[in-house]
């Protein structure tokens, strides 16, 4: 059975790491979204920080306190079972994430996280995609600015397109934002497991079944001068490709050729050059113990920009897409990305899989194979901007 149709549970919603930075934002956007007669939870570790977040949101909300630590998998899967959708924000995902994955998988409950991380998706497909079939469960990744904005934008920009017809897309990114300690410290994470993550993604691989009849690629992208945004455009080590790739591979509308390309745009050369110099610096600090000790030590889990910071911060995602004749200029863009909008995303995505007339899919899926349109006409209520900018 689905996990949509568990209407016997107590709760419609449960947020997991409620009273982290990213679970605390998300906590108060629902108390202030939620629609009438939304039955939600909120679950951590610290009955204690729960309360206080509990006593913070608006007057007149009404929602419960249920205590869970993935080091009891007793308590995990307790709160698998009491809830339709379970929503997470507890990372890094690949050292805390998989004991709610499981559960999720075998209780039939819809399931959503904030992973930027190639790893853990990749291990959870192959260890509980199965499983996840067979109960009816959804278990949706990247359900933040990693990836939402990129595979919602990649699909509609595909819908601007002609179909049957072989399509390419490049997507260029500009942000203005800034990084909270978890987010830090999970990247810092990932950089340090680049043989654990490739053994993984072949893994994934020998599991995967094959693409028959229609070819799907995201190459890497090189470093170039893109003229038709005006910016240098850089590539970024981040998992959005690898999801845009999946949505395309299970959805036919993306043609029956398909290729993304996802860079960072940069108007000036010299920080082009700088930014992509440190990134490398990071990137090789991290596979140091005492240097990764030290950065994680300059931002800590639950420190995340202020509400005046974020209140100025903002992103950009401009996509080119092309195919049969056509060329199509489309625009995803919002506020602050990495939290406010973030917040907004994960907590509309969980509205979208309790409430919304969605397909009917199960195991691992992207946000636009299991939610589409149906979510973007979510965001766009919620002030998130999907356009197309020019076509011809």
């Amino acid at each position: 059975m689905s996990g949509l149709n568990r209407t016997d549970r107590p709760y419609d919603i449960v947020l997991f790491g409620a009273t982290s930075f990213a679970g605390a934002l998300t906590a108060e956007y629902l108390a202030g979204h939620a629609p009438e007669g939304l039955r939600w939870a909120i679950a951590g570790r610290s009955a204690e920080k729960l309360e206080r977040l509990r006593e913070r949101l608006p007057a007149g909300t009404e929602v419960g306190v249920l205590r869970a630590d993935v080091s009891d998998p007793a308590s995990v899967r307790a709160l698998a079972e009491s809830a339709r959708v379970v929503a997470t924000t507890v990372g890094p995902y690949v050292t805390y994430g998989e004991e709610l994955v499981a559960a999720c998988a075998e209780a039939g409950t819809d399931y959503l996280d904030l992973a930027g991380e190639p790893e853990f998706v990749d291990l959870m497909y192959v260890r509980h995609d199965a499983r996840a079939r067979e109960t009816g469960a959804r278990l949706v990744h990247a359900a933040g600015f990693d990836s939402i904005p990129h595979d919602l934008g990649v699909y509609f920009t595909v819908r601007q397109l002609p179909e049957g017809v072989p399509l390419t897309v490049d997507g260029f990114v500009t942000a203005d934002a800034a990084f909270s300690g978890g987010t830090f410290g999970s990247a810092l994470n990932q950089f340090a497991r680049q043989r654990e993550m490739a053994a993984a993604a072949r893994d994934r691989r020998r599991h995967e079944p094959r693409l028959v009849g229609r070819r799907v690629s995201v190459p890497a992208a090189a470093p170039r001068f893109a003229k038709e945004v005006g910016a240098w455009a850089l590539p970024m080590p981040t998992i959005d490709p690898q999801i845009v790739r999946r949505s395309a591979s299970a959805l036919d509308r993306y043609g029956p050729e398909f290729r993304y390309r996802q860079y960072a745009a940069v108007r000036r050369l010299p920080v082009a050059v700088g930014g992509v110099a440190a990134v490398g610096a990071v990137v090789a600090a991290a596979q140091l113990p005492a240097a990764r000790r030290w950065l994680s030590d300059r931002l800590r889990p639950g420190d995340g920009p202020s509400p005046e910071k974020r209140a100025k911060s903002w992103f950009s995602l401009r996509f080119v897409g092309e195919g049969g004749g056509r060329r199509v200029y489309t625009e995803v863009s919002g506020g602050d990305p990495g939290y406010d909008e973030t917040a907004k995303m994960l907590a509309e995505s969980a509205l979208c899989l309790a409430f919304d007339d969605l397909p009917k899919t199960a195991g691992q899926v992207t946000t636009a194979v299991a939610m589409g349109d149906a979510l973007i006409d979510r965001l766009r209520a919620a002030g998130i901007r999907f356009r197309v900018a020019s076509s011809r």
